[in-house]
């Protein structure tokens, strides 16, 4: 008995030893790296888009430090600053992406109700995903990451930039505003109403978004009231924090951008209509194809729409579409953006504004609606969007003029920093490195060649 006792421990310590052994085995997973350093540099020799300013021939732009420093003619390269020769190239604004599910996978849409306002699609980011390196190789610096259309009210959208490579947090466009995503229409209706509840028709679409925000205001009288008492009662009790109204009431204060997927005139009509009714401003329409019958209005209230350039019949609201719905809506006063809504289309965006030359934009207004347009949709039209003193220097080098079906990126700088270059190997990144060991998760541009 002594015996088996004593080889059963000598078995139980082998197991332990084995245990640990495995244990130590596994790799440890290293820290966050730290954000890269920008260095200084001088793009010089190229056709300059501003966006802003015109196009400057033979031009060149001095990046300091992250943020570009100078953008002219004539500018000598300072001590010690990498030079970058662009002669017959042409330099852009990096495109910005002001509708993308990218990077969302399956968890786009919360649908289980009509109304979501405390998601956060910061929670479901795969800032592995390799749709970002397409969006990168396609000049896409920036992006809006929204929430899906099945709900009235969705969540929170996450903006980025697309430094593939880095880690997550480092991805997020710093101290960006917030933006919520709302849909009315066909999308709330079929998910919905599928399931026999409400919302199943237009008119309850709108019914559910007045009573939440009767709610918002409702909770958010119950916290003033609270305030003021607590003033001079400390024993005063506070509401029960409620997430998705504290969300809802953050809109009627106006610390959300409302984005809006909505297709027909009269529904612009009425989510305008519900904005003045409880207070809020609805920052732009999104698809918006039948923006055209009412541009006007749309113009009046200062909301913006981000479409395609020439998609209409594929479904039953974009049947009234037209291609010159984006010019005639611009000639209106209405801010136009074009944005993707694909992971795919998002690799050509440039093409895509090239298209609205066809149908009677100059060239600089298509430029501006896949930059600056777009950058004021998300808020961040002070920090990106054209080549202006004192902006990020998020940057594209084109090998053909930007707009054109031929031109590709050859290199895309971000706060300075060069993260994807056509020409060299490892598909042109600089910064993204390949997951080691075997049998972990990647969808980086490697596990493409793998596939």
């Amino acid at each position: 008995m002594r015996i088996l006792i004593s080889a059963f421990l000598l078995m139980l310590a082998h197991a332990a030893l084995a245990q640990s052994a495995s244990i130590a085995a596994v790799p440890t997973v290293p820290p966050p790296s730290p954000p890269p350093v920008a260095r200084d540099v001088l793009i010089k020799g190229a056709t300059v888009m501003t966006a802003t300013h015109g196009t400057i021939q033979n031009g060149s732009v001095l990046v300091r430090n992250g943020k570009i420093a100078a953008v002219g003619a004539d500018i000598a390269a300072p001590a010690g600053v990498m030079v970058i020769d662009a002669t017959g190239k042409f330099v852009t604004p990096g495109i910005i992406d002001a509708h993308s599910h990218m990077a969302l996978d399956g968890d786009v849409n919360e649908a289980t109700s009509p109304v979501v306002p405390h998601m956060m699609m910061a929670d479901a980011f795969d800032y592995d995903d390799k749709s970002i390196y397409h969006a990168l190789a396609g000049g896409v610096t920036s992006a809006l990451l929204l929430h899906g259309s099945a709900d009235m009210i969705g969540g929170q959208a996450v903006v980025i930039k697309t430094k593939y490579g880095l880690d997550r947090d480092q991805m997020l466009f710093p101290n960006a505003p917030r933006s919520i995503k709302f849909a009315s229409g066909e999308n709330p209706k079929r998910t919905f109403g599928s399931r026999n509840q409400l919302p199943s028709t237009r008119m309850g679409n709108f019914e559910v978004m007045r009573q939440a925000f009767t709610e918002a205001r409702e909770y958010m009288r119950d916290w003033d009231d609270y305030a003021t008492k607590a003033k001079s009662d400390k024993s005063a009790r506070a509401p029960k924090k409620d997430l998705k109204l504290e969300a809802l009431a953050d809109i009627l204060r106006g610390k959300l951008l409302v984005q809006i997927h909505c297709y027909r005139a009269d529904e612009f009509l009425t989510e305008m209509a519900i904005a003045r009714e409880f207070g809020y401003k609805v920052r732009a329409f999104h698809h918006a194809v039948e923006a055209y019958k009412v541009a006007g209005k749309i113009a009046a209230e200062g909301v913006a729409i981000a479409t395609w350039p020439d998609w209409w019949g594929f479904k039953e609201e974009a049947w009234d579409g037209t291609p010159w719905n984006p010019i005639i809506a611009m000639r209106k006063g209405v801010r136009v953006a074009f944005k993707s809504d694909s992971d795919d289309l998002m690799r050509r965006l440039n093409q895509e504004a090239g298209k609205a030359m066809r149908y009677g934009a100059t060239e600089e207004e298509a430029l501006r609606m896949i930059t600056l347009n777009a950058a004021w949709i998300i808020g961040v039209d002070d920090r990106v969007g054209s080549i202006d003193v004192g902006k990020d220097a998020d940057l594209v080098i084109w090998n053909a003029p930007p707009l054109s079906s031929y031109a590709l990126a050859d290199k895309v700088l971000i706060d300075g920093e060069i993260y994807f270059d056509r020409s060299l190997p490892g598909f042109g990144l600089t910064h993204y490195k390949s997951p080691t060991g075997s049998g972990g998760r990647s969808s980086g541009p490697e596990a493409e060649v793998r596939r």
